[in-house]
């Protein structure tokens, strides 16, 4: 009879410990589904504020391409302003350089102008002026070109007359002539130098032939022409052969 009583007994203890621990699993679950119904709002409300950031994000990345994009416009427009206004800038340069030389020439049309008027003489007579002026003056270059002729040609006389009465007569040429040996003949003793007539050699006069200085022979003047001259090498005047490009001077200078 205890037995049953005790069985009884633990059965009873069992079925309430049963239902103690039903109840508290069950207010367990309850707050964990509560938990779960809160975790899950929380989410819809977190996934809908990343949503609206994630579009706000994507308007703003517009919004900051737009810029960039008007940025660029305004710089390449500001760059080709500056281009510009340097071009207009030397344009403006230009244009005033332009501008003062054409008032300076104006003033010297002017003055010019007012010269000619004081003068008292019409366009026809200015005219005239001017070319018996360049007639007058061609006319006087050929008689100075003619006279500087016979000026030459009366010293190659009177050279050759003081040569003629005394053979020993010694031709001084001008101390102002430096030439070169152009072509230069070793078997016949001869050369044709880079000075005549124009530079005021004469026949007879003789040079010395020098190289870098030294004395190479002494020669004498045997044909003159306008630029040239020949020459022939005197005898016991040759120290060396002579060569194209050996200097020459006068042997007898005239006294300036």
């Amino acid at each position: 009879m205890l037995i049953r009583i005790c069985l009884i007994a633990a059965i009873i203890f069992g079925l309430a410990v049963g239902i103690l621990n039903f109840i508290t699993v069950k207010d367990k679950i309850v707050a964990l589904q509560t938990d779960l119904a809160d975790t899950k709002t929380k989410l819809a409300d977190t996934t809908t504020r990343l949503h609206k950031t994630e579009r706000q994000l994507a308007d703003t990345k517009a919004a900051l391409d737009a810029t960039n994009l008007v940025l660029q416009a305004t710089a390449k427009e500001r760059d080709d302003a500056v281009t510009q206004a340097a071009a207009q800038t030397k344009r403006a340069n230009q244009l005033a350089d332009e501008l003062k030389k054409t008032k300076d020439a104006l003033e010297d049309a002017q003055a010019q102008l007012a010269a000619y008027k004081a003068t008292g003489f019409t366009p026809e007579q200015v005219l005239s002026l001017g070319k018996t002026l360049r007639q007058t003056q061609d006319t006087l270059t050929a008689v100075q070109d003619e006279n500087k002729l016979l000026g030459q040609q009366i010293v190659k006389l009177k050279n050759e007359l003081a040569f003629y009465r005394d053979p020993q007569y010694v031709v001084q040429l001008p101390a102002s002539i430096k030439g070169t040996v152009l072509v230069s003949d070793p078997k016949w003793d001869f050369v044709v130098l880079s000075v005549g007539q124009d530079q005021g050699v004469l026949e007879h006069g003789e040079l010395l032939v020098n190289r870098n200085g030294k004395l190479v022979a002494k020669v004498r003047v045997t044909s003159v022409q306008k630029d040239r001259s020949i020459a022939n090498v005197m005898p016991g005047w040759k120290l060396g052969e002579l060569l194209e490009g050996d200097q020459v001077i006068p042997a007898h200078p005239a006294s300036s």
